[in-house]
C-alpha cells in the first residue's frame, strides 16, 4: 500500500492540491494574523482591567436613555451623510445617482468591509450591478468609489489638523499620535502625486505602461473621465460633517454614561481611533480602535472604567448600529448572498460575546449556584473552551464566505460549544441565547455550504494528527514523568504526566505549570508548538476544497469517443478526448464535457459534446453544480457565438477571443492578382526540386522517426514548448494512425510536415502539427498549406478549418477588456506574433468565425490570462 504520510509524497501533494488554496487566501491569512495582533491587544487590556470590568457592565446599564436615543438619531444621519457623499462623489465624475441607492450602496459595502483584507478600500469593488443598471460604466464607478475613499481620508486630515494644533499648545499629543498623523498626510501626497503624475503622463505613467503595458487602456479611461472640482469640494463637505457626526457619536456616549462631557477629549479620541482605522487591515479596526481610544480617553482625566465604557457605547452607535442597517438592508433582498453572509456576521458576534464573556468577571450568585453541581476545575476548563471557540469563531466567519462544507461543520461545532460552555463557566443564559439563536440561523442556512473538502487530504491529515498526537503525547507523558524535581518543583506521578501532557498539546491552562530553568521552558515550549502545528495542519486539511481526480477510467475513455464519433459537430471535438483532459459525464445524459483544472478554475473546452440542444444545456448546468461543489470556477474556452444564446439563458457572459478562419475549397483559388506573391512562392519550392508527399495512416515508424526530428528542431530552434488543451503535441501513438503530408527534398530529406486529424463538422477537414526545419526554403508553409488542400479537396472534403487567430477581429471594441486585447493586438510588441499569425492564414481568404470566452463574474477576468497560459501547458 502506498504510504501518504511519506516524506517523498507527502511534499509533492501539497505542493499540487494544497498551494493553489493557500495562494487564494495568502493575503487575507497575512491580515488575519495581523489583526489577530491588534485583537490580541483588546484582550490583552479587557484581562488587565479585569477587576473592573464588571463595574464597566453596570454603568451601560444606567445609561441614560435619551441620550442613547440622541445617538441613535445621530446615527440615522450619519449613514445619510454617507450616502449625500457617494451621490457627490458620483457628480464628480458627471454621473447622478439617487441617495436612496447610494445609501444602500454604504450600507452594503458598510457590512462586507469587515471580513475583507483592506476593510473600507477593498469594499469599493463590490455591488456595483445596481449602479451598472443606470448606465454608468465599471471604470466610472470604481473611480466615483476612488474619490469617496481619497476624499474620505483627506477629510480625516482637515478634522485632525486644527485639534492637533490646539493639542500642542497645550501639551495633549505624544510623538506615537503625530507618528500616525504623518503616516496620513504621506499617503494623501503620494496619492495625489501618482494622480496628477498619471494625468500629465509623467514617471508614474511612464513606469506603469513600461512594468504593465496592458493597463494604458484602463489609465487613459479613467483618465478620460472630467472632473468637476466644484462637486470635489462639495464632497469634501459632507466628509467632514461625517467626521464631526464621529464627534458627536463620542460626545453623546460621554453625555449618556454621566461622564464630564468635553467637547476637545472627544475630538482626540475619535480623530487618533480613527488613524489607527485607516491603518487596521481587517475586521474595521477590531481592537486596534477601543484600545486608541480607551487610552486617549484616560489621558483627558477619565477613569478607565468610563474610558472603556464610553468606547463600547460609541462602537456601538457608530459600528454595530450601521452594521446592523446594513443587515436588513439584505434582508429586504433576501437571497443567497444574505444566506451567505448573515451566518458569518453572527459568528463574528458570538465569537467577541465569547471572548467579552470569558474576559470579563462572572456574575458572583450565579457562580456559587453552579459550584454546587460542578467542580470548580470543569468551571475553569469551560472558561477555557468558551475563549479558544471564540478565537475560532472570528476565523471560522471569515472562511464560511467560501461556502465550504466543512466549514459549517465547524461553525455549527463551534456554537454547541459556545451553548454548554457559557452555561458550564457561569450559567451565562444570556450568551447561550445568543448561541441558539446562531445554531438556528446556521441551520436554516446549511444548503447554502455545499462545497466540498478534499477527503483524500482530510485522510493525510486526520492520519498526521493522530500520529503526530500518539508521538507527542508519549514524548510529553516520558519526559514528565521522568523529570528530575528541580525543572518543575513537582515529582510528576503518571496521572499528572498525562494530565499536564494533554493541557500543553491542546494549549489548555499552559500557564498552570511554572518552569524553574530554560530546560523545562524549551520541554513545554516543544509541545506547545507540536500540538498547534499539528491542529493547523489538521484544520488546513478540513477546509482545503475538493480536488477533482485528473484520471480517466476505460470505460470512461471509450464512452466519449463514441460520442464524439455520433454527436461530435466540431474541429475541437477530437481534442475533446486528447489525454491531457479530464472527462465530466453524467450518468443520466448522453453528453460531456472536457476541461482542465488550474487553481480554482475549470476550463472547458468548447461546448459539451451532446446528441442535442437541450443536453448540452442540462450537461452545462449539471457540471456548473458540480464545479460548485468542489470550489471551482469555470470557463468556456473558444464557444462558437451560434452557441451563446445557450449560455445566456445560463445567466453566463461572453467575452469575444479572435476568429477561427474556414477556406472553402470549392471556391479556393490561386488565380488573380491577389495571389500572385503566393503563386511565385509555390514556383520557387517546386524549380529547387521539393515535393509534397502523402502517407495514408497507419503510417511506419521510420516516417514518425524522420518527422520526429523536424519537429524537435522547430521546437528547438526558438525556444519553443509543446502546447496543447485546444491543440496537439507530438504523440507517437496519435500520429501513427493519422495522414502525414510531407515536404521533401530532392534527396528525400524531409523539411516540414503537417498531420491530418479527425473534423467532425460536417465537410470539413483540419490539421494539427504544421513544422519544419531552419533549412527549409522560403515559402515551404504555403505550399504544405495548398497541397493539404488539394489533398482534401480529392478526398471529398469541402472546407478546411485553419484554426483560431487569437485577438484578431476586434473592429469596434465595446467593453474594457476589449478595449485593452485590441491595444495589446495592436502595440504591444509580445503579442505581435498573433498578428502574423492572422496574417499568414488571411492570404488563404478564410471565412472568419468568431470565438468567444464564457465566464461568469467579471472579477474571474482578472485570473483568466493566467489560468489559460497555464491549461495550455502539457
Amino acid at each position: 500500500m502506498k504510504n501518504f504520510l511519506s516524506a517523498r509524497y507527502l511534499p509533492q501533494f501539497l505542493h499540487r492540491a494544497g498551494m493553489p488554496f493557500i495562494r487564494e487566501n495568502s493575503r487575507i491569512i497575512i491580515r488575519f494574523l495581523f489583526t489577530v495582533f491588534f485583537i490580541g491587544l483588546g484582550i490583552w487590556f479587557i484581562r488587565h482591567e479585569q477587576t473592573e470590568m464588571m463595574e464597566v457592565r453596570n454603568v451601560l446599564v444606567s445609561a441614560s436613555v435619551s441620550w442613547v436615543v440622541a445617538g441613535v438619531l445621530f446615527t440615522c444621519i450619519y449613514i445619510v451623510l454617507q450616502g449625500f457623499m457617494y451621490v457627490s462623489s458620483f457628480r464628480v465624475v458627471g454621473k447622478k445617482v439617487d441617495l436612496y441607492e447610494a445609501v444602500i450602496l454604504f450600507l452594503k459595502r458598510n457590512l462586507v468591509s469587515i471580513f475583507l483584507p483592506a476593510g473600507g478600500i477593498s469594499s469599493l469593488a463590490f455591488f456595483s450591478r445596481d449602479i451598472e443598471k443606470k448606465g454608468i460604466s465599471k471604470t466610472q464607478i470604481h473611480f466615483a468609489s476612488s474619490v469617496y475613499a481619497f476624499i474620505g481620508i483627506v477629510s480625516v486630515v482637515v478634522v485632525a489638523v486644527p485639534a492637533f494644533l490646539y493639542a500642542l499648545s497645550v501639551g495633549g499629543v505624544s510623538n506615537g499620535e503625530w507618528l500616525g498623523l504623518s503616516g496620513v498626510f504621506l499617503v494623501i501626497a503620494l496619492l495625489t502625486g501618482i494622480y496628477r503624475s498619471l494625468r500629465r503622463q509623467g514617471v508614474a505613467f511612464k513606469l506603469l505602461i513600461k512594468w504593465v503595458p496592458s493597463s494604458e487602456i484602463l489609465i487613459r479611461e479613467i483618465l478620460s473621465n472630467q472632473i468637476d472640482v466644484k462637486m470635489i469640494w462639495v464632497t469634501l463637505g459632507y466628509s467632514v460633517l461625517i467626521e464631526l457626526a464621529g464627534i458627536a457619536h463620542l460626545y453623546i456616549a460621554m453625555q449618556a454614561l454621566h461622564a464630564e462631557a468635553s467637547l476637545f477629549p472627544a475630538v482626540m479620541g475619535y480623530t487618533v481611533s480613527v488613524i489607527f482605522l485607516i491603518i487596521s487591515p481587517f475586521l474595521r479596526g477590531l481592537g486596534a480602535l477601543e484600545i486608541s481610544m480607551a487610552f486617549i480617553l484616560t489621558r483627558f482625566g477619565y477613569s478607565s472604567i468610563e474610558a472603556v465604557s464610553i468606547t463600547f457605547l460609541y462602537r456601538f452607535l457608530e459600528f454595530w448600529l450601521p452594521l446592523l442597517a446594513g443587515l436588513i438592508s439584505f434582508m429586504a433582498r433576501a437571497g443567497k448572498l444574505l444566506m451567505r453572509i448573515l451566518p458569518a456576521l453572527v459568528l463574528l458576534i458570538l465569537g467577541m460575546i465569547n471572548i467579552v464573556s470569558v474576559l470579563t468577571p462572572a456574575i458572583g450568585t450565579r457562580v456559587r449556584i453552579l459550584e454546587r453541581y460542578l467542580p470548580g476545575e470543569a468551571i475553569t476548563i469551560s472558561n477555557y473552551f468558551v475563549l479558544a471557540s471564540g478565537l475560532f469563531l472570528l476565523v471560522t466567519a471569515a472562511f464560511m464566505l467560501k461556502g465550504l462544507r466543512i466549514t459549517w461543520y465547524f461553525a455549527m461545532f463551534l456554537s454547541v460549544v459556545s451553548l454548554i460552555g457559557n452555561l458550564s463557566k457561569a450559567i451565562d443564559y444570556e450568551e447561550s441565547i445568543a448561541a441558539v439563536l446562531v445554531i438556528v440561523i446556521l441551520f436554516v442556512s446549511r444548503k447554502e455550504y455545499y462545497i466540498k473538502e478534499n477527503p483524500h487530504l482530510r485522510k493525510i491529515g486526520l492520519r498526521a494528527t493522530v500520529f503526530s498526537m500518539v508521538l507527542v503525547l508519549l514524548y510529553g507523558i516520558t519526559g514528565f514523568y521522568f523529570l528530575d524535581k528541580h525543572h518543575f518543583g513537582i515529582d510528576f506521578n503518571f496521572g499528572q504526566s498525562v494530565r499536564y501532557t494533554f493541557l500543553n498539546y491542546f494549549l489548555i491552562d499552559i500557564n498552570s505549570l511554572v518552569p524553574l530553568d530554560s530546560f523545562a521552558k524549551n520541554f513545554l515550549y516543544s509541545i506547545n508548538i507540536s500540538g498547534f502545528v499539528s491542529i493547523c495542519f489538521l484544520i488546513y486539511t478540513l477546509v482545503r476544497p475538493y480536488v477533482v481526480k485528473d484520471t480517466l477510467s476505460a470505460e470512461d475513455m471509450e464512452l466519449a469517443r463514441e460520442l464524439v464519433s455520433t454527436c461530435g459537430k466540431s474541429a475541437m471535438d477530437y481534442f475533446k478526448t486528447y489525454p491531457d483532459k479530464i472527462i465530466y459525464r453524467p450518468a443520466e445524459l448522453n453528453a460531456f464535457l472536457a476541461y482542465r483544472i488550474w487553481g480554482n478554475f475549470a476550463v472547458v473546452l468548447e461546448n459539451p459534446v451532446a446528441r442535442n440542444e437541450t443536453d448540452m444545456k442540462q450537461c452545462i448546468a449539471m457540471f456548473d453544480q458540480f464545479s460548485r461543489e468542489c470550489g471551482l470556477k469555470n470557463f468556456y474556452y473558444r464557444v462558437p457565438q451560434e452557441s451563446l444564446p445557450v449560455y445566456e439563458a445560463l445567466g453566463r457572459k461572453n467575452l469575444f477571443l479572435g476568429q477561427e478562419g474556414v477556406v472553402n475549397l470549392d471556391t479556393f483559388s490561386l488565380e488573380g492578382g491577389a495571389k500572385k506573391s503566393m503563386r511565385n512562392a509555390l514556383k520557387k519550392v517546386t524549380d529547387k526540386g521539393f515535393k509534397a508527399v502523402v502517407y495514408p495512416a497507419p503510417v511506419k515508424d521510420g516516417l514518425l522517426q524522420r518527422i520526429k526530428a523536424v519537429s524537435d528542431e522547430w521546437l528547438s530552434e526558438a525556444g519553443r514548448h509543446e502546447l496543447v488543451f485546444s491543440q496537439g503535441m507530438f504523440i507517437w501513438e496519435e500520429l501513427k494512425n493519422q495522414t502525414i503530408i510531407t515536404v521533401e527534398s530532392p534527396e528525400e530529406k524531409i523539411v516540414a510536415f503537417v498531420n491530418i486529424i479527425p473534423d467532425y463538422a460536417p465537410g470539413e477537414g483540419t490539421y494539427d502539427l504544421i513544422r519544419k526545419t531552419a533549412d527549409a526554403p522560403n515559402g515551404v508553409m504555403d505550399f504544405i498549406m495548398v497541397e493539404m488542400f488539394h489533398y482534401l479537396k480529392s478526398a471529398g472534403y469541402t472546407s478546411v478549418n485553419l484554426g483560431l487567430a487569437p485577438m484578431s477581429g476586434i473592429d469596434a471594441a465595446e467593453s474594457l477588456p476589449e478595449k485593452s486585447m485590441k491595444f495589446a493586438y495592436e502595440k504591444i510588441r509580445s503579442f505581435s506574433h498573433y498578428k502574423g499569425l492572422r496574417d499568414f492564414k488571411e492570404k488563404f481568404a478564410p471565412v472568419w468565425h468568431n470565438k468567444y470566452l464564457i465566464y461568469s463574474d467579471d472579477y474571474d477576468l482578472i485570473q483568466a490570462p493566467s489560468v489559460l497560459n497555464h491549461i495550455i501547458k502539457p
